[in-house]
């Protein structure tokens, strides 16, 4: 009898009491171990037989893995275990990276969310998750754990990604923390996510804007926006044109339709090549339009 639904695969689990032992695992079982924190793709993509992994390595009661702090001078660190709902619920998320908690707040429903993590939707590197966007715009970065320690220096988000489920990180290498600077002064953010359901579905389409005020450009405002779903990778358009001369709802279409014109989706269950490039166009003039009303109230 087959069923639509098979149960979990046999596995071990492997609760290290160190990064260190964590990493040289994992080093050590390439191909057949992987870090667990949350579970939430993990199980499932085992459940459905994607994944085979003989051991899930439980990373998430490491030091520093359920550390969420803010810096006026640092920024926003949020360990690798710290899940979405306590991100949400969070004061200092809420007023300096809102743009965060409202993509955050997209995510599957809410028991979902209590096992959900943002360093998890990072190290998926699905070109859909509703997370990256924000991390993108907001110019996010990585700490990482690896069989040599701790990398000296962080790995900008926006060099992470290398196609659908691939990222730069090595085998032993472990995310421990995704820090976030202080945003420029005055900056707004907006996400829209297109899914099949007003709740819990994979994102048709993404699309994150993001904008502040620059003395040093033309226009006076830098804008920044972050696809998702319409690209082998979570995809970063080319605004400059926003920046060059004074923004008019004209030059906001123009830049929409770069944005179109930049991605070359693929067809799937969820919807055409086609209806997607209008989607981004469409969304991408939606976003950029509500942070531009808020950046001149």
């Amino acid at each position: 009898m087959i069923t639509a639904h098979p149960g979990l695969p046999e596995f071990d689990y492997i609760k290290p009491t160190t990064l260190e032992e964590a990493s040289t695992f994992l080093a050590q079982h390439i191909g057949e171990a992987r870090p667990f924190i949350g579970g939430t793709d993990t199980f499932v993509r085992m459940r459905d037989g994607a994944w085979k992994d003989k051991y899930l390595v439980d990373v998430k009661g490491l030091p520093g893995m359920q550390d969420l702090t803010f810096d006026l001078a640092k920024g926003l660190m949020v360990g690798a275990a710290v899940n979405m709902n306590r991100l949400i619920a969070s004061p200092e998320v809420n007023e300096h990276y809102p743009v965060l908690a409202e993509a955050a707040h997209t995510v599957a429903s809410y028991q979902l969310r209590t096992r959900a993590t943002i360093a998890g939707n990072i190290c998926n590197a699905s070109p859909a998750g509703d997370t990256v966007g924000a991390c993108l715009v907001l110019d996010a970065k990585v700490h990482v754990h690896g069989v040599d320690g701790d990398r000296v220096e962080p790995l900008p988000l926006r060099a992470f990604f290398k196609g659908p489920g691939k990222s730069v990180l090595k085998p032993g290498d472990i995310v421990t923390a995704v820090e976030f600077p202080i945003p420029p002064k005055g900056s707004q953010g907006k996400y829209l996510k297109l899914g099949r359901n007003a709740i819990g579905d994979l994102a048709i389409v993404g699309v994150t804007a993001f904008g502040y005020p620059d003395g040093a450009a033309a226009s006076g405002y830098r804008f920044f926006v972050a696809l998702a779903s319409v690209a082998p990778t979570p995809f970063m358009p080319d605004m400059g044109l926003l920046s060059e001369k004074a923004i008019t709802p004209e030059l906001i279409d123009e830049a929409a339709n770069a944005a179109m014109n930049a991605v070359a989706p693929i067809d799937d269950v969820r919807g055409s090549a086609r209806y997607r490039k209008l989607m981004v166009r469409n969304l991408t003039r939606k976003a950029l339009s509500d942070v531009w009303e808020r950046l001149t109230k």
